[in-house]
């Protein structure tokens, strides 16, 4: 059995939110390894994410280091509504989150070309942040029922949106992308790949944001809405690839029929680490 525990790290660098941190170092990794952010849903924890996510056992088997941060503020929710949370090194949580990669690249040798983020429903919304964001820092995502980069943004500070929640939010591709580009003005390098999961019976963060993030995303990489394939990987998943055909392609989208808001299911978290490429052990390519 593996020694690994998950740990608590404390003054990990600038946190405007008070997020906290838990950090989980397998047994077995490499010199410079990955890293994977893994975020949890509103009301969860860090450590419940830990406990209750099959990522722990996939970084045994693979050897990276996973680190999950905790919202600190009334329903655990990240904040991914405010115009601070959507520009880079605006505040709030994603610069907390961004401070946790910096503290794991600094004390564990990290791979600064491998580092990923995943998440579920609130988390998921901050994993489509955090890429917009830092499209520097991230190479990939992988979002379990989310919406895309500024769908939730509002000013009322109640860090809730109920149109795009229920799927009312309808934008272009075009429209989608320069969101996306705007929360870091000028950048002109490589955008990261994204994963995007969702339910079709989702009755909290509702279909329509499954074709929305796919918008956004396509957009971003200069992609076709047509996707380059369409297969079924497994009962009742309809998986679509865009710009590409491989497991590393740039836009990779998983419809579940009959799922509700309760992703990932068992055995979707070794797809998302298949798609960032930490089940070779090598440098991902698409």
């Amino acid at each position: 059995a593996p020694a690994a525990q998950l740990t608590e790290v404390t003054n990990f660098g600038d946190n405007p939110s008070n997020l906290r941190m838990h950090l989980y170092v397998p047994d077995n990794v490499p010199e410079n390894p990955a890293v994977l952010v893994a975020v949890h849903y509103c009301t969860g924890t860090g450590p419940g994410f830990f406990s209750g996510t099959e990522f722990a056992s996939l970084a045994d088997r693979h050897g990276f280091i996973v680190v999950y941060p905790s919202a600190t503020r009334s329903g655990q929710c990240f904040d991914v509504s405010s115009a601070q949370a959507l520009e880079r090194d605006g505040g709030s949580d994603p610069v907390g989150i961004r401070s946790m990669v910096r503290h794991v690249e600094q004390h564990h040798n990290a791979d600064p070309d491998r580092i990923y983020a995943t998440g579920a429903s609130s988390g998921a919304m901050m994993t489509n942040v955090l890429l917009g964001n830092y499209p520097d820092v991230f190479q990939a995502g992988a979002a379990f029922a989310g919406v895309p980069h500024s769908c939730f943004a509002n000013n009322d500070g109640s860090g809730w949106n109920s149109a795009c929640a229920g799927g009312t939010v309808d934008r272009t591709p075009q429209q989608w992308g320069d969101l996306a580009r705007a929360a870091y003005p000028g950048y002109s390098g490589e955008r990261p790949r994204m994963q995007i999961w969702h339910g079709t019976n989702d009755d909290t963060l509702r279909y329509p944001n499954f074709t929305e993030q796919i918008d956004q995303w396509t957009n971003v990489h200069g992609l076709s809405r047509t996707p380059d394939s369409t297969d079924t990987p497994q009962s009742g998943w309809t998986r679509t690839r865009y710009g590409g055909t491989g497991d590393q392609t740039p836009v990779e989208a998983i419809s579940i029929q009959g799922a509700g808001h309760n992703l990932p299911q068992s055995g979707m978290a070794a797809r998302a680490v298949t798609f960032f490429g930490l089940d070779s052990g090598a440098q991902a390519s698409g």
